[in-house]
């Protein structure tokens, strides 16, 4: 159990690292005038993500659960996932955020990773994050409960979005 935890820790420190960036580049693209969409949903999928992962960690410890096989593909996917995040952000650059902003002469990202996924950081590493976290802690319950009510605010973060971005394909 102690490894579980341990891990966990090293997992949501990387991602409190992606945070600060998009902290960073957020401050930065106000200054240049970005436009912010979607506000509150970009509220419900913080508050969702957070939820997630302390729901998944509290089951892993009320299991008492070792790191097995299932723990250890768990983790496979999660370093995929999180591997895919550090692609995006430097695909994206400065403009990449958790939230959804879009500046003046704001440039849709044309390299491999996106003219071949939509949404990537959604496909490539929200999704996969989120099994992988439910695989890696077992924790069945919240896989039950909250992959649907993530998976619905997420849907509808990708339509805004989209709509965001629609002028400038």
């Amino acid at each position: 159990m102690l490894l579980i935890n341990i891990i966990f820790v090293i997992i949501l420190s990387l991602r409190f690292y992606t945070l600060s960036i998009s902290i960073r580049n957020e401050r930065s693209l106000i200054n240049k005038g970005a436009v912010q969409y979607g506000k509150t949903n970009s509220t419900l999928l913080s508050v969702a993500h957070i939820t997630f992962y302390i729901a998944a960690i509290c089951e892993a410890n009320y299991r008492l659960i070792g790191f097995d096989l299932v723990s250890q593909i768990g983790l496979a996917i999660l370093i995929f996932a999180i591997a895919m995040l550090f692609y995006v952000i430097y695909e994206l650059k400065e403009i990449w955020t958790v939230k959804i902003y879009i500046l003046p002469n704001h440039k849709i990202n044309r390299s491999f990773l996106f003219r071949y996924v939509r949404h990537p950081n959604y496909f490539l590493n929200i999704i996969p994050e989120l099994i992988g976290l439910c695989l890696f802690c077992h924790a069945i319950n919240v896989a039950i409960v909250g992959l649907p009510i993530y998976l619905v605010i997420l849907a509808v973060r990708i339509k805004q979005e989209e709509k965001a971005m629609v002028h400038l394909l």
